[in-house]
């Protein structure tokens, strides 16, 4: 199923999270499944507490919809134990289709190393000329040569090491002793097995033989092995007996994550010089492989934005993500796409109020608790129905959420706003809680907005105030900040500026500006008063 992550501006404000929330509960009801509601940031006070009074959890936070290695079809190859034997290795390596490779991971699931089809035909080729192996365990040569052991129970081996020789019938008979330790391969040749016995050889295996009987639980140190392979096959298999993590490839690998971002992971792999990549999860756990034909067609994550249009409010990563539609309620920005996309953008005074309309036309009822959470979110962003931006539609749509939900309009007011600022917050909280940067002509600017019914009190704190926001303006690099503290009850708002005092003069028609701010009745909307004011002024 893919995910279609719904998400609002940064520095989320309740519109913007309940939209999205909306939204994705819509789609879903719809059997649209897969669409998940997010934030950008950090709650406000108000929205936190109206997402508990009607028992909703906080939506999960998105800070980037850049694509990542979880957002790619990675393989999924063989994992082997370090003790795994190297036949087995290779009969899973065959099975695959185009990958010769096996990912050796430890017993906790993390990576001990990278074993690929050309390291096990070195090591074959290797035993040409160096025909020995060392500290073969027991059960990895039984289990590569699908033999049994001949010895009595009470004989116990658990490796085998020596040079390998395959003896071959012969005319003259048996007249050598053969070197003690080493391993001896023949057939029906019961001279050759008890000389190689009395020379002290590490192990005898009978191949393809019908001595089993006579040697059968005998008692030795050298192990006796029956094998229903020739003798050159079991020759070779005793080679591919080692264990994998013996020749894997441990060190100075390249491994990525499911979080890297494929940008950076391509940028190494341009300067590596393998073929394939383990991926681990957020534990270290092996959990595929990618290859550089992974990266020539990633799948991009799904994104739709809903209360706003703007590349700067958005999710970092948008342009490497499929936009699939935008409701909002502002003006239109810079967010552009390369193909047709739903877009929905009404001059209300809330998104809220759009996707509760949407609810109307797909027949279509929210809950009780979600229509109650609707209608704070209309409430919040019209500052209860007195924004400039407000329209009867807005008012007409949150009465009815509010009847869904059983809720008194005024009282869901009075109790929205008493959640919104507090005049005892630092105020750095109070200037970010809902703040968006803007670029208007070559003017790079931050406007914060604090609603409240007590803007005397926020006053009293100016001082603070413009300390934190000269200290933003600084550290963002913006022209100026404006910071409005919005009063429902004055029907008003408080202009604050850092910077040039005479924007607020020319912007606002002859405003009286006394240090650094000035109460100008009927401004309570940021993006239909204030931005505008100041597009104007720039042209």
């Amino acid at each position: 199923m893919d995910i279609t992550y719904v998400c609002g501006h940064r520095n989320p404000d309740t519109d913007s999270v309940v939209s999205a929330m909306a939204y994705a509960s819509l789609r879903n009801a719809m059997g649209d499944n897969g669409y998940v509601p997010t934030r950008l940031g950090h709650l406000n006070d108000e929205t936190y507490l109206l997402l508990k009074k009607f028992g909703f959890e906080t939506p999960l936070r998105l800070t980037t919809v850049r694509t990542q290695v979880r957002d790619i079809e990675y393989d999924e190859l063989p994992q082997l134990s370090p003790s795994a034997p190297v036949s087995h290795a290779w009969e899973l390596m065959q099975q695959q289709k185009g990958n010769k490779i096996a990912q050796i991971v430890n017993d906790d699931g993390t990576l001990y190393g990278v074993l690929v089809a050309g390291d096990i035909a070195e090591r074959d080729m290797a035993s040409v000329s160096e025909p020995r192996v060392d500290n073969v365990p027991v059960f990895n040569l039984l289990a590569a040569i699908e033999g049994t052991v001949l010895n009595s129970e009470d004989d116990f081996f658990e490796e085998i090491s020596g040079e390998v020789f395959i003896v071959l019938p012969s005319e003259n008979g048996m007249d050598r002793r053969f070197e003690e330790g080493s391993i001896i391969i023949c057939g029906d040749q019961p001279e050759v097995v008890d000389a190689a016995i009395e020379s002290g050889a590490s192990c005898v295996i009978l191949s393809q033989s019908t001595l089993a009987e006579r040697y059968r639980n005998i008692s030795s140190k050298t192990c006796l092995i029956m094998t229903p392979f020739d003798a050159y096959r079991a020759a070779r298999l005793i080679y591919q007996s080692i264990p994998v993590g013996r020749i894997a490839e441990k060190e100075d690998l390249v491994c990525f994550h499911l979080d890297d971002f494929l940008d950076d992971v391509r940028e190494i792999i341009s300067k590596s010089r393998y073929r394939s990549y383990p991926v681990l999860d957020e534990n270290d756990r092996v959990v595929g492989a990618l290859s550089r034909y992974h990266l020539m067609q990633p799948k991009q994550k799904r994104v739709f934005l809903v209360d706003h249009n703007e590349l700067g409010q958005s999710v970092p990563g948008l342009e490497q993500a499929e936009l699939v539609g935008i409701i909002d309620h502002h003006r239109l920005a810079d967010v552009q796409t390369g193909y047709p996309v739903f877009m929905r953008n009404e001059p209300v005074g809330s998104t809220t109020t759009i996707v509760a309309n949407m609810f109307q036309e797909n027949g279509l009822l929210p809950g009780a608790s979600l229509a109650g959470l609707m209608a704070a979110a209309i409430i919040s962003d019209t500052v209860m129905f007195k924004s400039p931006t407000c329209t009867p539609r807005d008012r007409r749509i949150a009465e009815r959420l509010a009847r869904i939900a059983g809720l008194d309009l005024d009282d869901l007011g009075k109790e929205v706003f008493s959640l919104s600022a507090g005049a005892d917050k630092p105020v750095e909280t109070l200037l970010m809680s809902d703040f968006k940067e803007f670029n208007i002509a070559d003017h790079h600017l931050g406007i914060g907005q604090i609603t409240t019914m007590d803007s005397d009190a926020m006053l009293k704190r100016l001082e603070e105030f413009r300390a934190a926001m000269d200290k933003v303006k600084e550290e963002k690099d913006y022209d100026f900040v404006i910071l409005m503290i919005t009063d429902a009850l004055k029907e008003g708002s408080e202009l604050i500026i850092s910077g040039d005092e005479d924007i607020l003069v020319q912007a606002f028609a002859g405003a009286h500006v006394h240090d650094a701010h000035v109460f100008i009745k009927g401004i309570m909307s940021r993006k239909k008063q204030v931005v505008p004011a100041l597009s104007a002024l720039w042209g």
